[in-house]
């Protein structure tokens, strides 16, 4: 029983990675951006352990705090990424929940002009169960109007 719950997760967490588009931070332009996200659950059996998808996203001065498409998954829900650091190219934040239920976690960001890499390791609380989601954008160009 408690495999199919999992399972049922997993299917949720893989539907949240395609749902929700990647946003930027200030520091670089508004362009065209080939986004890879993969999200892994290693502690899950071999077939269910990643997942990876792909797309174009036009991305402008937004806020990486909200990039990861994980966040708008229920089992995050009243976590955020809070307290952004910057050190050079790299931003780094603390995952901070509400509620109680002892999830925690950070994501750290490495932009130059290059690419936008950035990846959320999160620890569930109460579950002790850990995954983690990487983006990685590439610049390909201007964004259509």
């Amino acid at each position: 029983m408690a495999s199919v719950s999992v399972r049922k997760w997993v299917v949720g967490m893989c539907l949240a990675a395609v749902a929700a588009p990647l946003a930027a931070n200030e520091t670089f332009p508004a362009q065209l951006y080939e986004v890879t996200t993969e999200t892994g659950m290693p502690h899950l059996e071999e077939n269910l352990r990643y997942t990876v998808t792909h797309e174009k996203h036009c991305m402008a001065r937004r806020r990486l705090d909200e990039a990861f498409p994980v966040l708008s998954h229920p089992a995050l829900q009243g976590c955020s990424l809070k307290n952004e650091t910057r050190h050079n190219d790299t931003l780094s934040y603390a995952l901070v929940c509400t509620g109680g239920h002892g999830t925690t976690g950070e994501a750290i960001w490495h932009v130059d002009e290059h690419q936008i890499r950035g990846t959320l390791n999160v620890k569930l609380g109460g579950k002790n169960m850990t995954f983690y989601q990487r983006i990685t954008a590439l610049p390909r160009g201007a964004c259509k109007q």
